[in-house]
């Protein structure tokens, strides 16, 4: 083990993958570096103190007070409302995070809940239980609308898998005049979000939790979607108005929702949303990809070299103190 490593990888691993596996794909992409896992607490003190770059879900700032050199951490998680931000900030250390990594599982689980309720392919799952062989009638994803909030790079993989399908596609985005990859894009405003969701059978939610998008959907919003809309949020519990969408699906206001993440999460086992028929329900495991490691170790090798040349990082939620 190298007493002065350039990255070092902290021993908390994520989603069950070893932490020895993303130092070794670090170590394939920076061969003149050296990359050195902490497995142990006293490692991590031990190794952090030269470090220039370290690397895990997070530090504690007691490990934080001895890492003198460190100039980047980044950070194994797309979001960092878990990370001591004020204390990086107040020491000039840049952050990252895995932003992008998990948009390809988590747009094809989307394209996935779509397509279960088009073809009501859950409705084939409770009858193969039953050994029942009698027939139900399908739809198609075929020239549905469907409204993608947030474009960021899940709602992009979204619309991407989408092409093919023959679908009308809005997107929500706080700078519509920007534009994007959708056939029409609009704003968060109240009456745009209206619009959209009145002409959509499909509406996945693929943006960050903000102040704007807190509660974005309630019950208003489950008023103004058509009775056959479907709901997939992919994104935080708390977009979603939890008890809104209970009355709206026990009511049939609208066809089904499909949830990758609820709010409150983990849900409790004695929830509503257990027992009804039209919702899907997974433990936010939409993200989770054998190639995490692979796809996020590009980012970070790429980060330490642009470090060295003093160039803009990549996925950057936290600027280096200026010179």
């Amino acid at each position: 083990m190298s007493t002065n490593p350039d990255v070092v990888v902290l021993r908390e691993g994520t989603e069950g993958l070893s932490m020895e596996s993303y130092a070794e794909e670090l170590r394939e992409r920076l061969p003149d570096r050296t990359v050195a896992l902490a497995r142990t607490p006293k490692q991590e003190r031990e190794l952090v103190t030269d470090a220039r770059v370290v690397t895990g879900i997070t530090v504690d700032e007691n490990l934080l007070a001895r890492a003198e050199q460190l100039e980047l951490f980044a950070c194994t998680f797309a979001g960092t409302d878990h990370v001591p931000m004020d204390a990086f900030a107040e020491r000039g250390i840049a952050v990252t995070n895995a932003g992008g990594i998990h948009a390809p599982g988590i747009a094809e689980q989307a394209i996935g809940n779509m397509l279960v309720f088009a073809r009501r392919l859950h409705e084939g799952w409770r009858r193969k239980q039953r050994a029942e062989w009698r027939h139900f009638q399908s739809g198609e994803l075929t020239d549905s609308t469907v409204t993608v909030v947030g474009l960021g790079s899940i709602g992009k993989a979204v619309v991407q898998r989408l092409q093919g399908f023959d679908v009308e596609t809005i997107g929500v985005r706080y700078s519509p005049e920007k534009g994007g990859p959708t056939d029409e894009v609009v704003g968060f405003e109240e009456d745009a979000i209206h619009d959209a969701f009145s002409r959509s059978e499909y509406v996945v939610i693929a943006c960050p939790l903000t102040e704007t998008t807190r509660g974005l959907v309630g019950e208003s919003e489950f008023a103004t979607l058509p009775t056959n809309a479907v709901l997939v949020n992919t994104a935080r519990g708390s977009i979603v108005d939890t008890d809104a969408l209970v009355s709206a699906l026990r009511s049939n206001a609208i066809r089904g929702a499909a949830l990758d993440v609820t709010d409150p999460e983990p849900l409790p086992e004695d929830h509503p949303l257990w027992n009804l028929e039209n919702c899907l329900v997974t433990p936010h495991t939409g993200g989770h990809t054998p190639r995490h490691w692979e796809r996020l170790a590009d980012i970070v090798a790429e980060n330490v070299q642009r470090l060295a040349d003093g160039e803009t990082l990549d996925n950057q939620v936290l600027a280096p103190e200026s010179d």
